[in-house]
């Protein structure tokens, strides 16, 4: 009997939201905006909590700062029932910041990444991933740790644990074509659009899918407003987004994932999988912050209920 419905391993750090700024002040100068909000942030993070929110067991694996920021990120953790004994805290860095500025329209950022540059999959204690019956992976940096990933992906394999993980955005430009042979080695593999057009050099959806699902069994794309698509053994199934007012799309994709493993995690088909990833997606997007938007069980059925005109199947907890 497993401990956890899922360890999740990757970054935390605090987002300051910055609402409604319309201009960076120059040298001397000052610039009132309506509102700042201080959030949990962090893909792995985000990704934990929404998990969290929708019943699930959930342990992190991560390093936080020795100060008021990781004692935060640790509360709040705490606060949804996220186990943290497996987080390390470091001696020599502070936990992460990022700066959001008009998350309304195009976001900028301004970024620290602190405790979560000290994070490498060989330093992970295997007793802690073998707690899991499922672990999902962030920080995948192309070349740079390419090799950790498969061999991490190969023995949780040998563990009998299911595995996810979203690649993210490549800052360096590389899109390393190594991702192919990592995507043979994981049960669920995230991109988004973007994301799938650079490593494949395709221009459309349906290409794209072509050069993935030779590689991948089950491949999930995001397609921000217009939904999203799963490839699962061959088999391609579409969903289309809910339309919502958005506020705010910091941490939308890592809601969108959480949803899909929770569908996964509870034996639902891919379609079922991505009706609660997109509502998962579209109530994050609702509200500033990456983890405020994200519902319960009981809100996310009445969402989705709301939204299509009829209820899904009745909505239980993973155990």
């Amino acid at each position: 009997m497993k401990s956890y419905d899922a360890i999740v391993i990757g970054d935390a750090n605090i987002d300051l939201v910055v609402a409604g700024c319309e201009e960076i002040p120059g040298p001397g100068q000052e610039v009132f905006v309506p509102n700042m909000t201080l959030h949990v942030g962090g893909g792995a993070a985000l990704f934990s909590l929404a998990l969290a929110k929708l019943g699930l067991k959930i342990a992190f694996n991560g390093i936080l700062g020795e100060d008021g920021f990781g004692q935060y990120v640790r509360s709040q953790f705490s606060r949804y029932g996220i186990d943290t004994r497996y987080i390390r805290t470091s001696k020599k860095n502070n936990t992460g910041i990022s700066i959001a500025i008009n998350p309304e329209k195009d976001r900028s950022f301004i970024s620290y990444a602190g405790t979560n540059a000290e994070m490498s999959l060989m330093e992970l204690d295997m007793d802690s991933v073998a707690a899991g019956r499922h672990v999902h992976l962030t920080g995948y940096r192309g070349s740079q740790n390419h090799r950790d990933y498969m061999e991490m992906t190969r023995k949780l394999k040998a563990l009998g644990v299911t595995t996810s993980i979203d690649v993210g955005w490549d800052d360096t430009g590389e899109w390393y074509n190594g991702i192919f042979e990592l995507m043979g080695e994981v049960d669920v593999f995230f991109m988004n659009e973007v994301e799938a057009m650079n490593y494949t050099g395709c221009s459309t959806i349906e290409d794209c899918l072509q050069v993935l699902t030779r590689h991948s069994r089950h491949i999930v794309l995001k397609l921000g407003s217009k939904g999203a698509v799963a490839a699962v053994a061959g088999s391609t199934t579409y969903r289309s987004s809910f339309p919502v007012t958005v506020r705010d799309t910091t941490g939308a994709g890592d809601s969108f994932n959480a949803g899909y493993i929770y569908g996964f995690l509870s034996g639902r088909s891919a379609a079922q999988s991505l009706l609660y990833a997109n509502g998962c997606g579209a109530m994050s997007v609702s509200q500033y912050g990456g983890n405020t938007g994200t519902s319960d069980g009981a809100s996310l059925e009445k969402f989705i209920a709301e939204k299509i005109g009829h209820t899904t199947d009745s909505w239980e907890a993973v155990s």
